[in-house]
């Protein structure tokens, strides 16, 4: 964990130039890459605080390698943002960290799937699945990263509500109706799991 630590860090360290300079912020696609990369490598560590699930590590390191290698070596035209609000930077940042842990949860799903799978059928290819976490740690990283990833998209989209002078301008309205249609989508799914898990009092969204 402490070398996962460091690289954490010197990845923030190389990224941080290309992405905050002199002229604003540079959000290309490549240092979006990078920054997502970022993301992926640090809810990794967190959920490894209180989950045991360092085996994924395999995957979350050289995922985050070839996302800052590409934020390196990639170019793209420089458009920096100017003249933006704090709230705006955090707006863009929490819902980057969002999609971030909501694209974690739609591999960790496909995996989780996989599993079961092989699993249910006794294959005698699955030595990879002996590799991975338990099943119930599998689960459980799954709703914490839907969880995670429903928070965040909500702080983002509250964020993005207070500071954004016109939600339905042309330019952003499909990313508004897109970014609203998930959260309500993720709410009614916490919904249906509150209900179904002990009863729980969740009122209907």
């Amino acid at each position: 964990m402490g070398l996962l630590m460091v690289g954490m860090l010197a990845h923030a360290a190389l990224l941080y130039p290309y992405v905050v300079t002199l002229y604003g912020l540079n959000f290309n696609l490549f240092n979006i890459i990078s920054l997502i990369s970022l993301f992926f490598l640090f809810f990794y560590f967190l959920f490894c605080l209180y989950r045991p699930i360092v085996s994924l590590g395999i995957l979350a390191a050289p995922t985050a390698l070839v996302g800052l290698t590409i934020g390196y070596i990639g170019r793209a035209p420089y458009q920096p943002i100017t003249n933006i609000s704090i709230g705006l930077e955090a707006h863009i940042l929490l819902s980057l960290a969002a999609y971030c842990v909501l694209l974690m949860a739609a591999v960790q799903a496909l995996f989780l799937r996989l599993q079961i799978r092989e699993l249910k059928h006794h294959s005698i290819h699955r030595f990879w699945v002996n590799k991975l976490p338990s099943l119930q740690s599998m689960e459980s990283l799954l709703f914490d990263m839907l969880l995670v990833g429903f928070v965040l998209l909500s702080i983002a989209l509250g964020i993005g509500f207070i500071y954004v002078e016109d939600l339905m301008a042309q330019h952003i309205v499909h990313k508004t109706v897109f970014s609203y249609c998930l959260g309500y989508c993720l709410g009614r799914y916490w919904s249906v799991i509150g209900v179904l898990d002990g009863g729980a009092n969740v009122p209907p969204i």
